[in-house]
């Protein structure tokens, strides 16, 4: 077949392709507007690249949320973000209603994008994921979302989840799929696992630790399963 013709079929066929639907609104058009030119001038200072896919990672007892972005293989951390509020203290979610927020492995999809939120922006990460569902945990609807109040989300100030909104939103729109989030209680280290020995949690927390270890020793988000009600890894 003349190369042309090849050539033809192969454009014919992404412009077929169904584009990603990423929902939007007014408010986050203004959003990106207002933020996305300083987070490029960031971006560019860091050697990383507009839109690169992007990483999330949470740590309740230190109230912290760190956004990290594609650098080649490995990812970089772009920023770390103060975690305004979250409810129910150490421990995942496991019923409705229990004011807990979950810990473990979940991910973002574009269409959990919620830029009409009542609280400013918002994005839904997932909850119950496939270890939740096999273990018969209930709830529903758990966001990172703004205005710095919460009851089984995560929440941050208005300018902060502009931020983590509008970059989310770029990886999306440069074709990254879905976006991982790692949540945990501390970081896993084996001298806080120690120190919280005594606690009910923390056979689930050492269940959690080696995709802990895996992104700290090669900065790659863990590939991530469930099997027999139990996270596994590769």
């Amino acid at each position: 077949m003349p190369k042309f013709i090849i050539a033809l079929l192969i454009s014919l066929l992404f412009a077929a392709s169904p584009k990603t639907y990423i929902p939007d609104s007014k408010r986050a058009v203004d959003a990106r507007a207002k933020v996305w030119p300083k987070l490029q001038t960031r971006i560019k200072g860091l050697g990383l690249k507009d839109g690169g896919p992007v990483y999330l990672r949470l740590f309740k007892d230190n109230h912290i949320l760190e956004l990290w972005m594609q650098d080649g293989k490995q990812y970089k951390l772009f920023d770390s973000y103060i975690i305004c509020s979250y409810s129910g203290g150490l421990g995942t979610k496991t019923k409705n209603g229990d004011g807990k927020c979950p810990e473990g492995y979940y991910e973002i999809m574009p269409g959990s994008l919620n830029p009409m939120s009542t609280y400013h922006l918002a994005m839904n990460i997932g909850y119950p994921n496939e270890f939740d569902r096999q273990r018969g945990y209930t709830g529903s609807e758990i966001m990172i979302h703004g205005n710095c109040v919460s009851i089984g989300c995560y929440a941050m100030t208005d300018p902060q989840i502009e931020e983590i909104y509008t970059l989310v939103y770029q990886a999306f729109a440069h074709g990254q799929k879905s976006i991982p989030i790692s949540i945990f209680p501390f970081k896993l280290t084996n001298e806080r696992l120690d120190a919280y020995s005594e606690w009910p949690n923390v056979h689930f927390w050492k269940g959690l630790k080696r995709g802990y270890d895996i992104f700290e020793h090669a900065h790659i988000p863990p590939v991530v399963t469930v099997v027999n009600k139990n996270y596994s890894f590769k």
